[in-house]
């Protein structure tokens, strides 16, 4: 499908999620304990996805690929060796925030 309004539905349905590597997109799937496989897109904004996919494989938390090697990631991918993705902590974020700017 080219628009829905939310993904959630689907990914709580999901076995596997194969996402590009938007950030958005990765954490939302992790978020909800689903197995990802990141396909990069090398050719938008000087292959930034990269960046992300490399820290959340080097971290264990899914698998990568681009275009190319989709079919033989598939067939060869372990999805047992990922780790779960550890919950946010968006009050570790709020009291650093707090600090820095002199509220506490």
């Amino acid at each position: 499908f080219r628009f829905k309004e939310s993904l959630a539905e689907d990914l709580r349905s999901a076995d596997l999620v194969i996402s590009h590597a938007g950030a958005g997109s990765c954490l939302e799937a992790l978020e909800e304990g689903k197995p990802l496989l990141v396909v990069i897109n090398e050719k938008l904004m000087n292959n930034h996805q990269l960046e992300l996919a490399k820290q959340l494989h080097r971290d264990g938390h899914v698998l990568y690929c681009n275009c190319s090697t989709l079919v033989e990631t598939l067939q060869s991918m372990d999805l047992s060796a990922l780790k779960p993705f550890p919950p946010g902590q968006p009050e570790k974020f709020a009291l650093f925030l707090d600090k820095v700017v002199g509220f506490k």
